[in-house]
C-alpha cells in the first residue's frame, strides 16, 4: 500500500513555531511530525510514500535527504501555490498510477494528525464495502461535521453553530442521519483518481460530497474507539507530548 502526506500548509495556527519551519518539522518529544507520520506508516508495511511541499519547501527536501528518507521510498510533490486538499491530491495521482498492474488503495494523511486509527482494520472495511473513499470519523465536537446514514454513507455536511450560522448541505436523500467529525486520515481507491474534475486550488470534502450526491460509495469508518489529536495548536503539540510520555497511543 502507497500512501500520501498532506504537509504544505502554512502551518499559521502554530506560529511562532512555524515562522522558520514547515508544520511538519515542528517536534513532539524529539520528533517532527513528518517522521512520526512516517514511522506510522512503516508499522504497517506502508514504504512508498509521497509528500506535497510548499512551505520552506528546500527545508523539506534537505531534511528527507538528511535522514535517508528513513529508509522509505519518498517522493516529493512541490506546489507552488497552494492547493488544498483536493489539488494537492490531484498534482500527485501520478504516483499512484504510475505502476502497471492492480492498482491498490492507498492512505491520504494529514502530517498534523496524531492518531492510533487501525489502518489495516481501515482498508478491509474499505475493500469490503467496494467504497471509493473511506474517512476516518469520531463522534466529538467540531466546527464542520459530515453527515452519514445508517450505513455509513455520506450524505452531507453541517458547519456553523453556536456564534455562527448554521449551514447544511445534504447531497443525497438520508433520514436520519449522524453527525460526525473527520480525522484526517482517508483510505482512497485509485479509481477516485480520474474522478476529481475540479481544477487548480480546491477541497477534496467538496469532490467526496459531488461523488457522494452522483451514487459514489464515499463511506465513514468509526474511529470512535481510538486515540487521535489535532495538532494545529502549540498547546495541542504539547498535550500530545504528554499523551506520548504516557504511551496514550498504545491504549
Amino acid at each position: 500500500m502507497k500512501a500520501m502526506v498532506l504537509a504544505a500548509g502554512l502551518g499559521t495556527r502554530l506560529r511562532p513555531l512555524t515562522n522558520d519551519r514547515p508544520k511538519a518539522l515542528v517536534e513532539i518529544n524529539g520528533h517532527t511530525l513528518l517522521e512520526i507520520t512516517l514511522a506510522r506508516f512503516r508499522t504497517f508495511g506502508v514504504h512508498d510514500v509521497i509528500v506535497n511541499v510548499h512551505h520552506f519547501a528546500d527545508e523539506m527536501e534537505s531534511y528527507l535527504k538528511a535522514n535517508q528518507n528513513f529508509g522509505m521510498h519518498i517522493e516529493i510533490s512541490r506546489e507552488d501555490i497552494l492547493l488544498d486538499t483536493g489539488g494537492g491530491l490531484k498534482k500527485a495521482a501520478w504516483f499512484f498510477l504510475s505502476d502497471t498492474g492492480a492498482l491498490e488503495p492507498f492512505v491520504l494523511h494529514n502530517v498534523d494528525v496524531l492518531s492510533n486509527v487501525d489502518l489495516n482494520r481501515m482498508l478491509e472495511f474499505h475493500n469490503q464495502q467496494n467504497a471509493v473513499a473511506t474517512l476516518a470519523i469520531q463522534d466529538r465536537k467540531t466546527s464542520r461535521y459530515l453527515l452519514f446514514d445508517k450505513a455509513m454513507q455520506l450524505s452531507g455536511r453541517r458547519s456553523g453553530g453556536q456564534q455562527r450560522e448554521e449551514k447544511l448541505e445534504m447531497v443525497r436523500h438520508a433520514d436520519p442521519v449522524s453527525a460526525l467529525a473527520f480525522s484526517g486520515i482517508h483510505i482512497i481507491s485509485p479509481r477516485l483518481l480520474p474522478a476529481l474534475t475540479e481544477d487548480g486550488v480546491f477541497s477534496i470534502i467538496n469532490s467526496y460530497l459531488r461523488l457522494a450526491g452522483q451514487g459514489e460509495r464515499v463511506l465513514g469508518f468509526r474511529a470512535d474507539e481510538y486515540y487521535w489529536r489535532d495538532l494545529g495548536t502549540p498547546q495541542s503539540l504539547a498535550q500530545a507530548a504528554l499523551d506520548l510520555q504516557n504511551h496514550a497511543l498504545e491504549g
